[in-house]
């Protein structure tokens, strides 16, 4: 399988490059989420270019519906950005010579929204659904889509929306905590703690972090869970860790850019340093505030590389006037797929099968792959933060064949 549809450049996906799947070469891939369902990291950018909903993009035979929170009043943002990158991938694909016509629906951020968006969509004669973005609409647009046996390609972080025929193109915490516990499993860690804020994220990971510990065949010494900017329940659970951390060669921490000062002071102040254990983490330490956290520095954790993305946010800022959210490679890279797909697989293009082909796919944020169940699999690199800033310690891989972690 090769590469990408971008070389490291950024420069704009050939048609060749871009043909995904079966052997015959690569495609798309996602976003870095940092949490639930749109828990969206706080991007300052703000909303620009063309925000209209109801457009068309595109003139071509096969027609996609891509159904986005245009008019609401949270995840405004992040919907523009998905459109535009959506618009910039249209332009990007063949020369413009993409195949699909995109039919641009606003949901207004609803349940409601979503299923009328969807509607709309289906009776223009969309034969793919990308989006909805939070997670209670995609099942509303799937109570839509799915009976009418049309595929979605949603942008939910939160696992509860994916299910047969419902794709989601996210990122998921599971992916990172999967990424990370293996890889520090590699390292010759063999024994975990866990500090854990009490968030529905924080539910995610535990359960995922408890699965990987147990497949890698490593011990759980201590889990703690703390309510997040309540300095009581931090010290309560860093004395918890502290009490079993002669055990433990690796403490999983979790908490994101907003907490970390929090969470790393009442470690300080409980006796708790960097240099005790090794502390890992997920894609919520992608962020400039975490890296410059002095307690993490030696810190792993599991993120998507993010040179892909800046080249296209080059390229975005150029063309829209603005900066986009970090999620803005989703939008690209699903029209980017729904393009290769129609191009190459006729009327299998958007079959069960072809989606979720084990070879996978890749592009703006590395490999990765449909399940039935409609979770994914994906490619990570693994980062180590030190003076300031993050280096890869370990690539992404850029192929399901063998383990990827």
């Amino acid at each position: 399988m090769q590469h990408s549809g971008t070389d490291d450049s950024g420069a704009r996906p050939s048609r060749r490059a871009l043909l995904g799947v079966v052997g015959i070469g690569a495609l798309v891939a996602g976003c870095a989420g940092a949490g639930l369902d749109g828990v969206l990291s706080p991007d300052p950018e703000q909303p620009g270019g063309n925000t209209a909903a109801g457009d068309v993009i595109g003139n071509g035979a096969v027609k996609v519906g891509l159904i986005l929170p245009l008019s609401a009043a949270s995840g405004q943002a992040a919907a523009v950005s998905l459109r535009n990158a959506a618009q910039l991938a249209m332009s990007d694909f063949g020369g413009g010579q993409s195949n699909i016509q995109l039919l641009v629906k606003d949901d207004k951020g609803t349940p409601e929204g979503a299923r009328q968006a969807t509607q709309e969509a289906l009776a223009a004669g969309a034969e793919l659904i990308i989006g909805p973005l939070f997670g209670p609409s995609v099942q509303a647009a799937a109570s839509v889509a799915r009976p009418a046996g049309k595929p979605m390609i949603a942008f939910s972080s939160d696992a509860a929306a994916a299910q047969r025929g419902v794709y989601l193109l996210s990122f998921l915490p599971q992916s990172d905590v999967q990424r990370v516990i293996g890889f520090a499993a590699s390292r010759g860690k063999k024994s975990f703690s866990a500090l854990i804020p009490q968030t529905p994220y924080g539910n995610v990971v535990e359960a995922e972090f408890m699965q990987a510990a147990n497949q890698t065949g490593r011990r759980v010494v201590t889990v703690a869970r703390y309510q997040p900017g309540n300095p009581a329940s931090i010290s309560a659970a860093v004395a918890q860790i502290k009490a079993g951390l002669a055990g433990a060669d690796a403490l999983f921490l979790p908490e994101g850019a907003d907490g970390i000062a929090a969470i790393t002071q009442g470690m300080a102040a409980g006796g708790i340093t960097g240099k005790d254990v090794q502390i890992v983490s997920t894609g919520v330490w992608n962020d400039q505030r975490v890296h410059a956290t002095a307690m993490l520095d030696g810190a792993w954790y599991a993120a998507p590389d993010n040179t892909r993305f800046n080249a296209l946010a080059g390229r975005y800022q150029s063309q829209f006037g603005s900066a986009p959210t970090r999620i803005a490679t989703l939008g690209y890279d699903a029209v980017t797929l729904a393009s290769a797909l129609t191009q190459n697989f006729g009327t299998q293009r958007f079959s069960e099968a072809t989606m979720t082909n084990t070879n996978g796919f890749s592009g703006q944020d590395g490999v990765f792959r449909f399940r039935q169940n409609g979770l994914n699999d994906r490619g990570l690199a693994v980062f180590e933060i030190r003076s300031g800033s993050a280096r890869a310690l370990a690539v992404a891989p850029t192929t399901f064949v063998g383990n990827v972690n």
